[in-house]
Parts: structure tokens; sequence; C-alpha cells
């Protein structure tokens, strides 16, 4: 309550002593052009002394090549500890496992476990016969290849598969019991729904570290599509704010730097203190944003 009411009494973000820790995540490039951007951005970051950066995979596995070259690059060529994004999706245990074991004889320790989301062209999920049918199946299924540090996902507004709330926190409750380090969330807009999920979350008796999973706008088509594929509720206000921006490049950003710092500070208010980063690939709105909260270059 103290740290609330100094958060309302003062400029918002005065006197923050950096006290956060923060992790970002990157899609592997296409080609060229995209892995320069890619490569400009981890490396704008990196001096902020990232707990990880992660990168994703494909649907079925059709980044898998692009995906193992990026990540084990971060490993070899910057301080960031990587993190691999893996899936159950359209692979046997066998073929899971084998790319499990191909990161860990590369020194990645650290994996991002997933269920996946259907390949293109299938409206819903289906586990691949002999494969892992869940993320707490192939949570199981990694510690036994190898002692990972393992991420896993959750909902804070709820799985679009799932029935309920409550069959969203019994799920998150497996993933932990199989050995999931922490959770990372799915993107939110609104704080008091992280903090009422982390709520139920404790009372069923979780105690693993839940870190929120923070997206700054780049593109707010963009973020409309991908809330309604993953079940994210959109504020009102956000379509006012973005409104007239579309050709506004660079005052987009801007407005998206501050409404999600200020998420963030509301986040740290309520006792926050690790904040994962989806960047698209981008830097500079991550890296404004942690400055505000008085996140600066390590040494």
């Amino acid at each position: 309550m103290r740290e609330a009411q100094r958060a309302l009494e003062t400029p918002l973000f005065s006197g923050l002593p950096g006290d956060i820790e923060v992790s970002f995540e990157f899609f592997p490039p296409k080609n060229a052009k995209m892995n320069e951007t890619l490569w400009q951005s981890v490396e704008t970051l990196a001096p902020l002394g990232p707990r990880f950066a992660s990168v994703t995979y494909g649907a079925g596995g059709s980044t898998r090549e692009r995906t193992h070259q990026q990540v084990v690059r971060i490993q070899k060529e910057t301080d960031i500890p990587a993190a691999a994004h893996l899936t159950c999706v359209e692979a046997t245990c066998e073929e899971v496992d084998e790319v499990a074991r191909h990161y860990w004889e590369e020194g990645i320790r650290h994996i991002v476990a997933l269920r996946g989301d259907p390949p293109d062209g299938q409206s819903k999920y289906a586990p691949h016969p002999g494969g892992y049918a869940n993320a707490v199946e192939l949570v199981a299924g990694l510690k036994r290849v190898g002692d990972f540090e393992i991420s896993v996902a959750a909902y804070p507004e709820i799985h679009p598969d799932s029935p309920d709330s409550q069959a969203d926190i019994d799920n998150l409750k497996a993933k932990f019991d199989a050995g999931a380090t922490r959770a990372i969330t799915q993107f939110f807009f609104d704080p008091q729904c992280f903090f009422a999920f982390r709520d139920k979350a404790a009372a069923a008796g979780i105690e693993g570290e839940i870190v929120p999973g923070i997206m700054p706008v780049l593109s707010f088509a963009a973020v409309q599509r991908m809330s309604g594929l993953c079940g994210t509720a959109i504020p009102h206000w956000m379509e006012g704010i973005f409104n007239g921006l579309d050709d506004r490049p660079e005052a987009r950003k801007l407005v998206s730097a501050t409404i999600t710092a200020e998420l963030c500070r509301r986040l740290y208010a309520g006792g926050v203190r690790q904040f994962h980063f989806y960047t698209l690939n981008r830097a500079e709105l991550s890296y404004a944003i942690c400055h505000m909260l008085g996140l600066r270059p390590k040494a």
C-alpha cells in the first residue's frame, strides 16, 4: 500500500530503483533483412542484463531450424542465457526429445514448453499419435531428457480451449507439479486481471513464479488479431487512443510506450518485479519501458 500511495502522490516513474528483472522474446527471422533487425534488437537489449531471451517455435516445427540457429547464436555470441521454445504439435515424443537433446548438447539449459497452436488449416488442436498430448506431458518428458529450466504458459483470461478459469488453474498447477520452473502469462492490458489470476493461483497452492507477459503495441490491428486468437480482452479506451495513428508510426510508438509503461508501473506497485516482453523483434519500445521502470545498462 505504501508503494501504491507513492505512485499516486509523485510523478508516476520517479525514484524507481531499477530492482526489476526482465526477459525478452524474439521470433526467428525469415530473411537477411529481418535477421539484421533481430540482431540489432538483441544487441540493444543485452546491456539491460536480461535473465534470458527466448526464441519462438512455429506451428508443427515449421521454424525448427531457424529457431535452433538463433537460440544457439544468442547462447554463444552474447551474455544472455538463451531459451528455446518447444511444442508438442505434429511430432512424436521421440522427435521432440531429440530436439531437446540437441539443445542440451549445444549448452541450452532453458526450454519454454508449450502445447502449441493447431497447424495452419486446422481449427482445433489434436495430439499427434505417439506424441505428447499436452504441455504437462511435455514438461515431464523434458525433465527425463535433462534437468532443464522450464518456462510454461499461463492464461489470466482463460485459454480459448479451456472450459473455465478453474480448469486453467488446475492445468497450470499440473505443469508446475511436472517440473516447470516458472509460468509466463499471455499478454493482457488490465493489471487487475493479472493480480486476480496470481491470487487464484496462490490459493490453489501454486508457489512457482508467475511472470506477466507484456506486449507493447506496434500495430493496434495486429494486437486485435492476436487478442482474438488467444482470448485477451482489449479495453474500449485502447481503440480510441490508437485511432488515427495508422499512418503515424513514431507517434504510435510514443503512445504505446506510455500506456505499456503505465501498465508495468501498476504491476510494479502491486509487487511485480519480473517482466517478460514480447518484443516482436523490435527493441526500442521494450528498452524505453525498462528505462522508465528504472532499469539501466549493466556495467
